[in-house]
């Protein structure tokens, strides 16, 4: 019969599942439930096998769109496809809370280090899984990662680092064929610009800042441990992961070799002012950690907070810790050492990573520059009009 919406009233139930097709588009028919519920479906055959779709309810669709969606399918079916089999992958297609999942077992546990296993676990769980978590991996679109990284615009940094984390796991998600190459939903989401800080202490507050961790030791406000942490960050320029996890059998004799550390293993020259902090923490030690922490046998867990108390009493409220090996780079550049010999002591892997202490070093090397000048200024007459200076224009 040919189905139109004057044929389907005249369709009744009878109490078991039966399929009525129509005259017109071969293939095309409706199913009808054993209470009489109607909906339209395809039938075709693809690779041996016979294929059936759903295309939706009677009332949903009417018969003369619903004939217009079989045509399209059968159409697919003649170029080669199987438009069942797609569905059915779609439905079973990881979601982007799948996806993160994945992406924390199979390559953060593996690939990171324990801190940045907890920046991108909270990442996923308090930012990307609330928004996306729903949809479909193949069916994040640009728009979508736009709108997440544009919602978090009171927090900009945070929203640069979770576009960063989707941008790692759209391209593990194409690596594991459940994107098409090429296809990262994060190109071209441009974002928010960062301000590189430039904290650096003045020898005055060094040395009031030396002074006050002394004097809350001496005190019991804080614990040579503690005390000791801080000193170390500022003499020998080490990441707080570095210092807070830092092993005694790391220590040989002048030198701390640190087998795992950001950029892989590095050695670190001790200094002898850091050689007798280290000596001084030697006599309390407790357990394999130099910074031992309250558990037995752990490191301590927490630097953050007897920082701000110790920064308040100091007149630092704004310095940062990491901003202890911000200034020690800065002395070493003002030192005059150049800077990559600043990328060794620092442990940094790419020239960029230093840059932002050339303009100390540039400091050095003026000073370098006028003490020649000083030279060459006893052969010049100081009388003579040196007059405008000439413009350099290269041979066209």
């Amino acid at each position: 019969m040919k189905i139109t919406k004057r044929s389907l009233e005249n369709i009744a139930a009878n109490g078991r599942e039966y399929f009525v097709w129509d005259e017109i588009v071969t293939g095309f028919g409706v199913r009808v439930s054993p209470r009489g519920r109607k909906s339209f479906i395809v039938q075709y055959r693809s690779g041996g096998r016979t294929r059936r779709m759903s295309l939706g309810a009677q009332g949903a669709l009417t018969p003369d769109e619903a004939r217009n969606i079989a045509k399209s399918i059968l159409g697919d079916v003649a170029r080669g496809t199987d438009p069942a089999q797609i569905r059915a992958r779609d439905r079973r297609a990881a979601n982007v809370s799948e996806l993160c999942e994945r992406f924390m077992k199979e390559h953060v546990a593996l690939q990171c280090k324990p801190t940045t296993q907890r920046e991108y676990q909270r990442c996923c769980d308090l930012f990307i899984r609330p928004v996306l978590g729903g949809f479909k991996v193949q069916d994040v679109t640009r728009a979508d990662v736009a709108n997440l990284h544009h919602s978090l615009r009171d927090k900009p940094y945070q929203a640069n680092r979770v576009l960063g984390v989707l941008s790692k796991m759209f391209n593990l998600a194409e690596l594991w064929g459940l994107r098409p190459d090429g296809s990262n939903p994060t190109r071209h989401v441009h974002k928010n610009r960062e301000r590189k800080r430039e904290r650096f202490l003045s020898p005055e507050e060094i040395s009031a800042l030396w002074s006050v961790l002394d004097k809350r030791v001496r005190a019991g406000e804080e614990t040579p441990q503690v005390a000791g942490a801080f000193k170390l960050l500022l003499l020998t320029g080490c990441r707080l992961s570095e210092i807070q996890f830092l092993k005694w059998t790391y220590i040989r004799g002048d030198v701390i070799w640190l087998p795992d550390a950001k950029t892989g293993p590095r050695r670190v020259l001790l200094s002898r002012a850091a050689m007798a902090i280290l000596a001084q923490l030697f006599q309390v030690r407790v357990g394999q950690y130099v910074i031992a922490g309250a558990i037995p046998g752990e490191p301590i867990t927490d630097l953050q907070r007897p920082w701000r108390r110790i920064r308040a009493q100091a007149g630092i409220a704004d310095v940062r810790i990491h901003d202890l090996r911000h200034t020690y780079a800065s002395i070493a550049a003002m030192a005059g050492h150049s800077l990559p010999m600043i990328g060794r002591l620092l442990g940094h892997t790419q020239a960029q990573s230093t840059a932002r202490y050339a303009h100390l070093a540039d400091a050095t090397t003026r000073a370098a520059s006028d003490t020649v000048n000083n030279i060459f200024e006893s052969f010049v007459d100081p009388n003579m009009d040196i007059g405008p200076l000439i413009e350099y224009r290269p041979a066209s």
